[in-house]
């Protein structure tokens, strides 16, 4: 670690200028939806190119030097003839691709407008960020990479394309959507291009779909979109990025066949998500409802509630060949012939790697934050320090003010009126969520009563506690929220609570141990490690809760109140942690797989948490769970056994374990077993 911190170098965070934003449902609220359906389209072109027809660029794919190279390939591995395989790869291709139509496209318009001014109280877009898309357009391939906390994501994105009269995107979506009856046809045609969850190891299949992406990507057919987290995230916080697409899109670039590739991270903030209570019950290990059409007409009744405001918040574009400068040496992708597949290099797969991990952080920063997010915050520590009363509406109200205040000062993208009165501004926000808290007697708190599925009377005590559950993941998905803004600064706030001394190199020691523990949990650059603890110790400065001289750190006067609430924030993940750690150590037999740990492990949590062993009643999601038990196998204190009877099969280092366990409990080892870790 550097010596010393170079605070100066950190930009005050209030200073960084962001877009305003226009109320795109206005309009649609005063004028005819009709004729904003029917109206004229002619979106600028990427270089002013004309496009293709879908049956063009299908035989664009199907005679590509690529395709071919792998169908011989397969041919001689299989023993089956070419034409067989062409065929394959005809009907793979027939599966997967778009149809995009714009008679579909404008039926969308029209019917979207209708049921987002009836959720909907705005859909708020950075115009700045439109023309920035608008100009990106015109010069290269265009990456979009939303969000993804939604169903409704990829049909916000195109209807607010479509709305600016900007080209459509072609979209990548889950084969599961494909098997909704006319809906699914319906996403084809209007962009979406459909791919499976996974590909093993079929070489024919992600040779068709890469070089069906690549295709549109180099030659302008139109913004390709997909999702950098892979899947929608239950828990609204960033999930690790997939690099599949990723290095899909960047591999026209590397091997010089386009000058740029332009990445569009796009940050979506709803302030109410519909499928809040949905991904609750996943979390608990309720399975998932499968997509189809009457799933769709049943869900009907969300039409009757109020989802408040959605921002769309387009950033910069960001350079291919800006994020590889001085990174990568293209030279080396012309040792041999382009059109022979080849795995990426360590150092592109690294390369890849801090991008994905970059734009996702982007995504983050200018996600827009609404009062709900912080009131649900101070509601989850309220009642984790046990009060069952509940909090007065003023006592809230005060602690909302002093967070917003501690936000903004960490650089928050915050979305606080400031012309409107506190009092009103928490009102109107429990008003909104008043399916997740219940106010009585001038006093806020959870509702117990969840609507979750689960029998109403005559509940045994498990199944009051899962119906508890669901409202306190709910709000938990609203909390995690606001995590990215405060993340770094809590670690360096549990290195600065848990070590006895206040020497910096202990405390940078512990939060590099922490920040290693938790990167599966949170959107941490991997190798980034000074930066961030820099970047915590700056901001802690700066909010006058440390005071660095040289080689040690002390708390303020002042402090103790931030600390306190940055500890909380992330006292629930160490305490799950600290719970799968002693679960694998007392409960774990020789033969538990990988598929049994979530069901055993929320057993345990839940006798746990009625007896009073466990406070955080959000330890039950299969998130943290999956997590936790990923970061082990990570450190090595867990081993999973391959092949054989014994496939999936988890070995535990106990002593490991045990140790680890310890840790996160405060019991600190030396600093050598520390950097051992490490």
């Amino acid at each position: 670690m550097a010596s010393k911190a170079v605070y100066s170098q950190h930009r005050d965070p209030l200073l960084k200028k962001r877009d305003d934003f226009e109320d795109i449902l206005e309009e649609r609220r005063k004028t005819s939806d009709l004729r904003y359906a029917l109206r004229c389209y002619t979106p600028a072109l990427y270089k002013g190119l004309t496009p293709c027809t879908v049956s063009d660029l299908k035989t664009m794919v199907l005679q590509s030097d690529q395709l071919l190279y792998v169908i011989n390939q397969v041919s001689k591995e299989t023993g089956t003839a070419t034409d067989e395989i062409q065929l394959e790869a005809e009907a793979i291709l027939e599966e997967m691709a778009h149809r995009l139509q714009l008679t579909t496209v404008r039926f969308f318009a029209f019917t979207l407008s209708k049921i987002f001014k009836t959720l909907f109280r705005s859909i708020c877009v950075n115009e700045e960020g439109i023309q920035r898309l608008q100009q990106a357009i015109q010069e290269h391939p265009v990456v979009l990479l939303p969000s993804h906390r939604s169903y409704m994501d990829f049909l916000l994105v195109s209807y607010i394309l479509y709305t600016y009269d900007l080209a459509l995107p072609v979209i990548a979506a889950g084969m599961d959507f494909m098997g909704m009856k006319i809906v699914g046809e319906m996403l084809r045609m209007s962009g979406a291009f459909f791919i499976r969850r996974s590909f093993g190891g079929d070489k024919l299949y992600w040779a068709v779909f890469s070089e069906y992406v690549k295709t549109m990507l180099k030659n302008g057919f139109a913004p390709v979109e997909f999702f950098l987290e892979g899947t929608r995230s239950r828990t609204a916080k960033s999930l690790t990025p997939k690099l599949g697409l990723l290095n899909i899109v960047m591999d026209p670039f590397l091997k010089g066949q386009v000058f740029d590739v332009s990445l569009v991270p796009v940050s979506i903030s709803y302030e109410r998500i519909l499928e809040e209570a949905l991904y609750a019950r996943e979390l608990l290990g309720v399975p998932k409802p499968k997509e189809s059409t009457s799933g769709l007409f049943k869900a009907r009744k969300i039409l009757s509630e109020n989802y408040g405001s959605i921002h769309v918040y387009f950033g910069q574009p960001v350079s291919a060949r800006s994020l590889a400068e001085g990174r990568v040496d293209r030279s080396q992708f012309n040792l041999t012939p382009r059109h022979i597949p080849s795995k990426p290099s360590e150092g592109i797969q690294d390369f890849v790697n801090d991008s994905a991990f970059r734009l996702v952080r982007s995504q983050e920063e200018n996600m827009v934050l609404k009062p709900w997010v912080l009131l649900a915050a101070l509601l989850l520590q309220n009642q984790a320090a046990g009060n069952k009363l509940g909090v007065l509406v003023e006592d809230l109200t005060e602690q909302a003010v002093w967070l917003r205040d501690l936000s903004r000062q960490f650089g928050a993208f915050l979305h606080w009126p400031d012309h409107v009165p506190p009092s009103r501004v928490v009102s109107s926000s429990l008003s909104l969520h008043r399916s997740l808290v219940r106010v009585s007697e001038g006093r806020v708190q959870l509702n117990s009563e969840s609507g979750s599925g689960f029998p109403p009377a005559a509940m045994t005590p498990e199944e009051e506690l899962l119906s508890k559950a669901v409202v306190v993941l709910s709000c938990a998905s609203y909390r995690n929220q606001v995590l990215h803004v405060f993340i770094r600064a809590a670690l360096l706030a549990c290195a600065v609570h848990s070590v006895t001394g206040s020497r910096k190199q202990e405390i940078f020691n512990t939060f590099s141990f922490l920040r290693n523990m938790f990167s599966n949990e949170f959107i941490l650059r991997p190798g980034a490690e000074v930066q961030d603890f820099e970047e915590a110790c700056y901001l802690l400065v700066k909010s006058a809760v440390l005071q660095i001289h040289q080689q040690e750190v002390l708390v303020t006067d002042s402090g103790h109140r931030t600390l306190a609430f940055l500890t909380s924030i992330l006292d629930p993940f160490v305490q799950g942690y600290q719970m799968v750690c002693r679960f694998l150590c007392e409960e774990a037999t020789e033969t538990l797989t990988e598929n049994q740990f979530v069901p055993a492990v929320r057993k345990f949590f839940i006798k746990h948490l009625l007896t009073g062993g466990l406070k955080y009643v959000e330890v039950l999601s299969s998130d943290l769970q999956k997590n936790a038990l990923a970061a082990l196998l990570r450190l090595g204190a867990v081993q999973k056994l391959r092949g054989g009877a014994d496939q999936g099969t988890l070995k535990v280092n106990t002593v490991m374990v045990n140790s680890l366990e310890d840790t996160l409990g405060g019991k600190l080892p030396t600093q050598k077993t520390l950097a051992a870790r490490l």
